[in-house]
């Protein structure tokens, strides 16, 4: 006796299989990881509006901050109240700035002696750098920190914020943070 498969049947079931498969792991990454790590950020004080990609391996942030938000605090918040959602995952933040073209050009002048400290590592000098360059213009303010893995700078010049993040560690090239 030999079985006869009718094609329409078995096409549909594939489709339906693969349709519930891929809907539930969807659903699951959204309900369950997106939305809550992404609720949690938007928690965080200062931030202003966020958006996130998760991957299996990493999660990339970028954040649109407050004029006054602190950055470390913001990164270190993100970090400890993500943490269970996060996992191992890599966390890549970055920061959209309100920067102004003046504010850029002023950073541009004082990133080589920044990059200077950064590489040899003589992190003290970085706010009497900065200090040293804010002189120069009336309404400039700076702040500087650092933790474990980044330093964390902050340059305002009246409605104009550039919120900076580098690595600690050594690299070749530009700063994908800056």
């Amino acid at each position: 006796m030999k079985m006869k498969l009718r094609l329409l049947p078995v096409i549909l079931s594939v489709i339906i299989s693969a349709g519930v498969l891929f809907g539930g792991w969807f659903a699951y990454t959204s309900f369950a990881m997106e939305n809550p790590l992404s609720n949690k950020i938007s928690a965080v004080a200062g931030v202003t509006n966020s958006t996130m990609k998760l991957s299996s391996s990493q999660v990339d942030i970028e954040l649109t901050l407050k004029p006054d938000a602190n950055l470390r605090n913001v990164v270190e918040q993100i970090k400890q109240d993500g943490a269970s959602i996060i996992g191992k995952r890599t966390v890549n933040i970055t920061v959209k700035n309100s920067s102004s073209p003046q504010l850029d050009q002023w950073w541009s002048k004082a990133l080589f002696e920044v990059a200077q400290a950064m590489e040899t590592k003589h992190y003290a000098n970085i706010p009497t750098t900065l200090e040293k360059y804010a002189a120069d213009i009336p309404n400039m303010k700076v702040d500087s920190e650092m933790d474990e893995q980044n330093v964390y700078i902050r340059l305002t010049d009246g409605d104009a914020t550039k919120f900076i993040m580098l690595p600690r560690i050594s690299q070749i090239g530009v700063w994908p943070n800056e």
